[in-house]
């Protein structure tokens, strides 16, 4: 089961850098989305496949076009949050506000349910377990946020997955694709989107791919953008990861969609049976 998925955000929504973090600093740059969006849907409807749009509700409230567009083309809409900000880094009560704000804005701009979530960076983790009562009090049914091994914004270890399962936490249960990986010399690395695609040699990524039952993408717009401006004042190992491997990223990501069926997440969620999947407890 491959899956199909896009963080929806602008090339400057790169976390741990202060003048990328808040709206205020946003406005200074210019906006790309739209260009970058034209060449995923020609790229996808070039080969005939679905995908998940992870979307902010900002860009949702900035651009309702790029959100119409989506869902026009019969794509699936789910919410990456409002403002992109890291889940270890907000109280419950303002992760609430923030989640419930960016439902609200996709639901109105698309007309149809949300019901996917994907927290920017990958980041609940241990003690953050208090956001699955949130989202499945806020109507969302299906989560893609965990990394099951140590990474930059944490990980979720106790998860003890690589495949969908079914999170129970405090009473409450959602379903749960998790972000896949491989072992390299016992580090976690996940190729199948991001820096580490654009990164690794494909070569590598479709051997990686062809042993895996399981591969969750996770791309977004500026890992295809190789005119993107370069931001000041980032750190070499920031810099690095936001724009190694662009230029050819997305040749990369074609061949990807050649060698592999993919599908989204509303249609791997009607494949499997979640009657008979694991139940696990964090």
């Amino acid at each position: 089961m491959n899956i199909l998925t896009f963080d929806i955000e602008e090339w400057f929504h790169i976390l741990d850098n202060e003048s990328t973090k808040t709206a205020n600093e946003w406005q200074q740059y210019e906006s790309r989305i739209h260009k970058n969006m034209e060449h995923i849907f020609e790229l996808l409807e070039t080969k005939g496949i679905k995908a998940t749009f992870f979307c902010l509700g900002w860009i949702a409230e900035k651009y309702p076009d790029v959100i119409k567009a989506i869902v026009n083309r019969g794509y699936e809409v789910g919410t990456h949050s409002d403002m992109h900000q890291l889940i270890y880094e907000q109280t419950p009560n303002v992760f609430y506000e923030d989640l419930e704000r960016s439902i609200k804005t996709l639901e109105d701009i698309g007309g149809k349910k949300v019901r996917c979530f994907r927290a920017p960076g990958f980041s609940i983790r241990k003690d953050t377990r208090w956001v699955f009562d949130i989202l499945v009090n806020l109507g969302i049914s299906i989560d893609s946020s965990i990394f099951s091994a140590p990474h930059s914004h944490g990980g979720f270890s106790s998860y003890k997955a690589d495949t969908p399962a079914i999170i129970q936490s405090d009473g409450v249960r959602l379903k749960e694709f998790p972000i896949s990986y491989t072992n390299i010399f016992g580090k976690p690395f996940a190729y199948s989107g991001g820096g580490y695609f654009r990164f690794f040699p494909y070569f590598f990524i479709k051997r990686w791919a062809r042993r895996s039952p399981y591969v969750m993408t996770y791309f977004h717009p500026r890992d295809f953008d190789s005119g993107q401006p370069i931001i000041k004042n980032l750190t070499l190992s920031r810099k690095f990861k936001s724009y190694v491997g662009i230029s050819g990223a997305f040749s990369k990501l074609g061949n990807f969609l050649n060698d592999f069926e993919f599908i989204d997440i509303d249609s791997a969620d009607k494949r499997i049976d979640w009657e008979n999947v694991r139940v696990i407890t964090v």
